[in-house]
């Protein structure tokens, strides 16, 4: 069974082929603007702020030191790469 592309099929006829290649190559991707949305970047904001404190305050003190303790257990058994 062959395989199905995703992307649109290049045509066959060569005005088409060229029209092509055209708007490929004048075409800026979506995929790669670096603008982002000030509105959603503010709501992430928010979320990031008040998510630690509010994930600690749901746990119980056992709870929040067996996190850490696992925490610092990763965070000692790296290897440290020398430069």
């Amino acid at each position: 069974m062959p395989k199905r592309s995703s992307k649109k099929q290049t045509p066959k006829d060569v005005n088409e082929l060229a029209a092509f290649i055209t708007e490929q190559a004048t075409t800026e991707p979506e995929e790669l603007s670096k603008e982002k949305n000030p509105h959603a970047v503010a709501l992430g904001r928010l979320g990031g702020l008040k998510g630690g404190r509010a994930r600690a305050e749901i746990l119980s003190p056992e709870e929040r030191k067996e996190i850490a303790q696992k925490a610092a257990k990763t965070r000692w058994s790296r290897k440290i790469k020398h430069k």
